[in-house]
């Protein structure tokens, strides 16, 4: 029996080992942010007790309208305060020591998506502002007892600090948009620019995709690479959505989808509705918010991921294909329903859903409610298509007419016509 070969590996470089070393000195760190919380167990005290003579004072009568304001704002205080250390805390660990796993969970800030150093600094210094600014006002309503000297310089302080954050504020800006080139610089040259009829006047007419391949985790893309690799015909906000366009939505569902606990249920959403109603805005809103959490999300028309499929199966790697698929914790398929399939093209569609089925998560728009999809799909595989993803799916309905007609039609009247 033949043996294998051992793989010889090369000796790692005394540079690499060195700055291996040098990187996990890291968690050296950590210690710093754990003394952190308990500054901030130290605050929580603090605040109940400030409470509680409060309460004594006010229930004694001994309070003046005066003693009321100025306890109120040291609890304001104390609570900016214990909202700067889990800033800190949170922020600082996730940017100079480890991840924190916490993308698509329901508590997530909405800046831990993005947190870098700049971000954090930024934000360091208007919450100091913010506290600068409530012990300033503590000094005026207490003006009485505040000697000048204390407030001439306590009002240059709290200048002092907002000049600093404004400084930081500007600085920021200009070393984001070079780390925006530098992006844009080294993957301009492997980005295809995809655009969409419902977003565009003109499309190409073929697609060309790349197979997909699995991300490595030593070299974890960022937000911005993977906004670039979804694909998406244009980036759109669900804050951005036009609410009161549609007849009636769910706006409930949205908000709840918008919190990614889907995604990380492996549970799929489906957008029933006309044409131009905001199908497409919600589902590449998801999309975006998903690869903001940290998830890898790819974007597609119906009619090119068959067209994706077919390619895939003619290879002979259909199932590599999909099993490739899988390093994406969401798929995007939209326009379902606006041109019917071939009994191929159906039984390609089926293996998608089927291998995704309590795997990964599918955002699927149509136009066609679910039991009409056989007359997209012909044959036996819709009604156990739509079984598979209907099963752990929610099912928004739109209803409205469309929102680009609405506009053509606004603009014919306003020119008189």
């Amino acid at each position: 029996m033949p043996t294998v070969p051992p793989i010889s590996r090369d000796p790692s470089p005394p540079t690499t080992t060195l700055g291996y070393a040098l990187f996990a000195t890291r968690w050296l760190q950590a210690p710093l942010y754990f003394g952190l919380v308990a500054a901030q167990g130290v605050y929580v005290y603090k605040f109940f007790n400030e409470l509680w003579a409060l309460i004594l004072r006010c229930v004694t009568g001994q309070a003046t309208e005066t003693y009321v304001m100025l306890a109120v704002l040291k609890l304001v205080d104390v609570v900016m305060i214990a909202n700067l250390l889990i800033m800190v805390i949170v922020g600082g660990y996730e940017t100079f020591v480890s991840r924190i796993g916490l993308q698509g969970h329901r508590d997530q800030p909405e800046w831990l998506s993005h947190v870098n150093s700049n971000v954090l600094k930024v934000k360091l210094a208007t919450a100091i502002v913010g506290i600068s600014s409530v012990h300033l006002l503590q000094m005026f309503v207490d003006v009485h007892h505040t000697s000048r000297h204390s407030l001439l310089w306590g009002t240059v302080i709290h200048m002092a600090f907002i000049a600093s954050a404004a400084i930081l504020a500007y600085m920021s800006g200009p070393m984001a948009a070079q780390a925006e080139r530098a992006s844009q610089h080294a993957h301009g040259g492997h980005q295809a620019h995809h655009t969409h009829p419902e977003h565009a006047a003109e499309r190409p007419a073929e697609k060309v995709f790349v197979p997909a391949q699995a991300t490595s985790h030593d070299d974890e893309p960022s937000t911005e690479q993977r906004l670039r690799a979804a694909g998406f015909p244009a980036r759109k906000l669900l804050e951005d959505f036009d609410a009161e366009h549609p007849r009636s939505f769910d706006q409930d569902a949205v908000a709840r989808l918008g919190k990614l606990d889907f995604v990380a249920a492996r549970r799929n959403v489906v957008f029933v509705g006309p044409p131009g109603t905001g199908k497409t805005h919600l589902a590449v809103g998801l999309g975006v918010r998903a690869c903001q959490a940290g998830h890898s999300v790819l974007f597609a028309t119906a009619a090119e991921w068959a067209a994706r499929l077919a390619a895939a199966r003619d290879a002979g790697r259909l199932t590599e294909e999909l099993d490739a698929l899988d390093a994406h914790p969401l798929l995007i398929v939209d326009e379902v329903g606006y041109t019917p399939f071939d009994a191929e093209a159906a039984a390609l569609f089926f293996k998608l859903v089927t291998h995704r089925y309590e795997r990964a998560s599918l955002i699927v728009t149509t136009d066609r409610p679910l039991g009409r999809w056989d007359e997209i799909f012909g044959g036996p595989s819709a009604l156990a298509m739509v079984d598979r993803l209907a099963h752990h799916a929610e099912v928004v309905r739109i209803e409205g007419d469309s929102y680009r007609m609405r506009r053509v039609t606004s603009a014919w009247a306003d020119r008189g016509c």
